[in-house]
């Protein structure tokens, strides 16, 4: 297949024309950009695995010199004109973000193994076929959430991930970092919170699982956040992290018990569900979290963080003393009000630092949003055209971005949350909904895949779990539709030879390799899936009000 006709994202312009441009390692690099673009072109020609200079005569000493030039334009975000001749490669780039993805497809138009991070190959370096390719994005966001806190993940995984989507055009990567089984983050003002939040004695599949009677934990360092936040931001990712309150609070009670429900001792939980736990949503709590918050802060790079706001028991806080000093004071007669308060007292302080809250729909329902807070719509259609009324809005609903689900209905399947949720069903997936009005339309900053780690244990998991998924997604939020379905599958089969070079472990398109199947222990597939049922639910609480 023509490189050119083979890549992924599809451009909304690319040409192939006769000639080709060696890249070896005598290739000239000049940039006329920022330093960050700079690094990232410099660091994009001595990451390919191109061979070291060898005696005269070797191919590898070409007496043949190309280039490889970026000028940032003041073209959109992401735009980018990449021209490849025998002479070189010219990018014309809006901003890093468009030299990143520039240099994505440049990396496509090379032979496979350019994918892989040694290559021990033809000497002469990578023949890439002359031609043109006009791109830009059609949505701003374009993201991918992993939950850290039902299973760790070590800073090298996050690492890896980053990479893997920055291949794809991803250009957010959200960080579920506290929940009932663990607290993620380091504070060194509130220390209990890592050293006894972020461990748990053993994990249990479901309410009623078997207890596995091994200690699961972990927790990045800030020195750890504020690394994974730079390599993110050098490859075009930002960081986007997330303390989930005031619900998906057991791992923090049990840190503080203080913050929760007087008198009522909170562990970490060993089942990978939601426990239905809360925090008490007054001042001093709201003091506690800025300054965890501001902790993250100082070592993160972002414009965004997340606190969740779903889920949250509120039962008890009818009952409590203080909450209800705190009600009367405002006028309250809604414990619901408590919980927009809450949120809209954090987000304030964000504000002070810049950075805006995002919410899942629960903190939108409940009035817990500023007039910039963008909402995270998970529970179905309706509740995101609402938030879409007076709020930015990511789509992110359960059907069809939950990529913890199952991806067929193949009794081999691995244990999942449920499903299917198959490769079609993301393709076919519009962000800003053909039938909405234009304002609602408009208000739509693009999407995100979510995975959910109760059913995620491993990285290998991670990875058949998210690809081909997300490279459907990522077709999707950065032209805005897969129009073609079929036309998709042929570029996809090229693609996945991409990732067999990175060391991949998706999902084969006819099912799962052996070793990826649930087998007949404690991973085997525990029933048919009941997608249907799960969307029919969803869209039920969806219109709450």
């Amino acid at each position: 297949m023509d490189p050119y006709s083979a890549l992924l994202p599809r451009p909304r312009q690319a040409l192939s024309r006769p000639g080709k441009c060696l890249l070896n390692a005598g290739v000239a690099v000049k940039v006329a950009g920022s330093p960050a673009t700079e690094a990232l072109v410099r660091r994009f020609v001595s990451g390919l695995p191109l061979p070291a200079p060898g005696p005269e005569g070797d191919p590898a000493n070409t007496t043949q010199t190309t280039w490889v030039s970026v000028t940032e334009t003041d073209d959109a975000p992401g735009a980018y004109r990449l021209e490849v001749t025998e002479s070189g490669v010219d990018i014309r780039a809006g901003g890093f973000e468009g030299a990143a993805g520039a240099l994505t497809t440049l990396r496509q138009l090379m032979p496979v193994q350019a994918w892989r991070r040694e290559w021990a190959g033809d000497a002469g370096g990578w023949a890439v076929p002359c031609g043109t390719v006009a791109d830009h994005p059609a949505y701003e966001w374009r993201g991918a959430m992993l939950d850290v806190a039902r299973h760790f993940f070590p800073k090298q995984t996050v690492l890896r991930y980053v990479d893997l989507l920055a291949a794809h055009r991803f250009n957010r990567l959200h960080l579920h970092l506290s929940d009932d089984q663990g607290w993620r983050v380091e504070s060194r003002r509130h220390p209990r919170l890592h050293e006894v939040g972020s461990w748990r004695p053993l994990t249990r599949l479901g309410p009623d699982g078997v207890a596995d009677g091994t200690p699961h934990g972990g927790y990045y360092t800030l020195d750890d956040l504020a690394e994974i936040s730079a390599y993110a931001r050098a490859r075009g990712i930002t960081i986007v992290p997330e303390i989930d309150v005031p619900g998906h609070t057991s791992a923090l009670r049990a840190a503080y018990p203080e913050l929760g429900r007087p008198g009522q001792e909170q562990a970490v939980l060993d089942t990978v569900w939601a426990g239905g736990s809360s925090i008490s949503p007054t001042r001093p709590v709201v003091a506690f979290l800025q300054d965890v918050l501001e902790e993250i802060l100082d070592v993160v790079d972002t414009p965004y963080v997340h606190l969740g706001g779903d889920e949250c028991d509120m039962r008890w806080w009818a009952d409590d003393p203080a909450i209800a000093a705190e009600m009367a004071e405002h006028g309250y007669t809604d414990v619901k009000q408590m919980h927009g308060h809450f949120l809209r007292a954090l987000g304030g302080f964000l504000a002070t630092r810049g950075v805006r809250m995002v919410v899942w729909d629960e903190g939108f329902v409940t009035g817990g949003v500023l007039p910039d807070t963008i909402v995270m719509a998970w529970r179905g259609h309706e509740v995101a055209g609402r938030a879409a009324a007076s709020q930015d809005v990511v789509r992110t609903p359960l059907f069809p971005t939950y990529f913890n689900f199952d991806q067929s209905d193949l009794p081999e399947e691995p244990r999942s949350e449920g499903g299917p949720i198959t490769l079609r069903d993301v393709a076919d997936f519009e962000p800003a909904p053909s039938e909405w009005p234009e304002e609602l339309r408009g208000r739509v900053l693009g999407g995100q895949f979510q995975i959910w780690t109760e059913w995620v244990p491993s990285e290998r998991r991670l990875d058949y779990l998210a690809f081909p998924r997300a490279c459907a997604l990522a077709e999707v939020l950065w032209n805005g539709q897969v129009d073609d379905f079929a036309d998709f599958e042929r570029r996809l089969a090229v693609h996945l030879e991409r990732l067999d070079a990175m060391g991949v472990g998706y999902r084969p398109l006819a099912g799962p390799h052996p070793w990826q199947t649930g087998g007949t222990g404690v991973w085997r597939r525990s029933g048919p899936g009941r997608i249907e049922e799960t969307k029919k639910w969803v869209e039920s609480v969806s219109r709450e009000p």
